[in-house]
């Protein structure tokens, strides 16, 4: 009730994202004027050189037929289902016109869950890699065939598990798993792997490295492990396994957004976080959301 009250309106949803995109106060791009009219359809005219400005304009919001409160509506529900929402969810919840307007609005809010500059992981890291997708036939556990290499990275805080980072990955060679642990994990840190070659020689990069070889209790990367499980399942569970390779990165992205926040228990501020990511990122054209990341559309 209390977000419906607050966001009744085109205008006080464009109000929002102003503050939000210009905390200190709004300055023309053309000029740097900060004085201004407000015109038709939530144009910001700067009163110097006369410069249309659409709050709007350069976020994920650019050039959307979606009415604003459409999409804050959308943010709302998204960010106050724990286990997240699928396309045909969204689209029934909103009575948006199509699955597809859903299923594109749905990537560019995951897009949004990655915070611009985030920091890497810090301490101790528990370091390993994963198959999504069962074994295929005649091809052995490690056979990549369709399936998808997973990258996964926790920190280790006493007995529990601190923030994680997911990562699709090409392979399973030193060259990739190095490369991910440079892209997660701050230099310095103690990254705590399995046996597997390709992780040695992490300390010629600035890590500390603790190999776990052997079996047992204490060799086991228990936090990684459990990440992983928890990644399958919310797959198979909210969008029933049917995720592309080529869409995978998104769905990684709202994963570790969620899982990062799990014990946050105000839902409005993670709202508020996806909205500031929002204003931060560059528009996402249609044509880059429909090919993915490059890999091929095989589902996994």
């Amino acid at each position: 009730m209390e977000f419906e009250r607050l966001f009744a309106t085109e205008e006080a949803c464009r109000a929002y994202l102003a503050r939000l995109r210009w905390p200190e106060g709004f300055r023309c791009p053309g000029c740097g004027h900060r004085t201004y009219w407000l015109a038709s359809r939530g144009r910001l005219v700067c009163r110097r050189c006369q410069r249309q400005t659409w709050v709007t304009a350069g976020t994920i919001f650019h050039r959307s037929h979606q009415p604003l409160r459409v999409w804050f509506r959308a943010i709302w529900w998204v960010t106050n289902q724990k286990i997240g929402v699928s396309a045909l969810g969204l689209q029934r919840t909103l009575g948006l016109g199509s699955y597809q307007t859903a299923w594109v609005m749905l990537h560019k809010l995951r897009r949004a869950m990655v915070r611009p500059g985030r920091e890497p992981l810090t301490g101790a890291v528990e370091v390993d890699e994963s198959f999504l997708g069962g074994v295929e036939p005649g091809g052995g556990r490690r056979h990549m065939g369709h399936k998808a290499l997973l990258g996964v990275a926790a920190e280790i805080r006493g007995r529990g598990t601190g923030r994680i980072r997911l990562e699709s990955l090409r392979d399973a060679t030193r060259d990739s798993l190095h490369g991910f642990v440079r892209r997660t994990v701050a230099p310095g840190a103690t990254i705590v792997t399995d046996g597997l070659p390709a992780y040695r020689e992490l300390e010629a990069v600035g890590y500390h490295h603790s190999p776990r070889v052997g079996s047992g209790e204490h060799t086991r990367l228990r936090r990684v492990h459990r990440v992983v499980a928890l990644v399958k399942r919310w797959l198979l569970g909210t969008h029933q396994g049917r995720v592309e390779r080529a869409h995978l990165p998104t769905y990684l992205d709202e994963f570790v957004f969620r899982f990062n926040r799990r014990t946050s228990a105000a839902r409005g501020q993670l709202f508020a976080r996806v909205l500031e990511h929002a204003v931060q990122l560059p528009p996402t054209p249609y044509r880059r959301i429909i090919h993915g990341q490059g890999f091929t559309n095989h589902k996994i």
